[in-house]
């Protein structure tokens, strides 16, 4: 298992900065939604963190002179989150893993997501250990929900 500076080499990773999350799932700018995860339990569940900014290139035209964090990425945001959990799990680091989602469904929106906001991404596995993982999944900002959603991934192994 991949482990951290806090943590001797027989601890599980409890966090992921940046730079580990990069070494997980491949997305990049402006793609990349989560900033670091925490409280990583293998298997079970993490915590994502987002922080939302104005300087990012979706709120130019969502909503010009009324910035909203669209739904839609709230849900990928959470995905990204998931995408850790299952890579830590399964030991994925550096190893070209690709997410691709199944299904998603119950998505509720309880309120806005706006520059300044940090979500975290409350993520928790409801089936895995393969390649067809299933998750619940809780955006919150400020101890408000902003939006539920279960969903189920496939994780795809072969190097590209």
């Amino acid at each position: 298992m991949t482990t951290d500076a806090a943590h001797p080499a027989s601890a599980p990773v409890t966090q992921a900065d940046i730079a580990l999350i990069m070494r997980i799932i491949p997305h990049r700018y402006p793609f990349l939604l989560i900033d670091k995860v925490r409280d990583i339990v293998p298997n079970i569940s993490c915590v994502g963190i987002k922080a939302v900014t104005m300087n990012e290139p979706q709120f130019t035209g969502h909503f010009p002179g009324m910035p909203v964090f669209p739904g839609v990425m709230i849900i990928e945001a959470m995905a990204q989150t998931s995408g850790i959990l299952v890579g830590l799990s399964m030991d994925l680091v550096d190893k070209n893993a690709k997410v691709f989602f199944m299904g998603v469904d119950g998505v509720k929106f309880r309120r806005k997501v706006v520059p300044g906001d940090v979500m975290e991404l409350h993520v928790k596995a409801l089936r895995g250990g393969g390649k067809v993982w299933k998750f619940e999944g809780r955006a919150m900002v400020d101890g408000e929900l902003a939006c539920e959603a279960t969903f189920t991934a496939m994780f795809d192994l072969a190097k590209a």
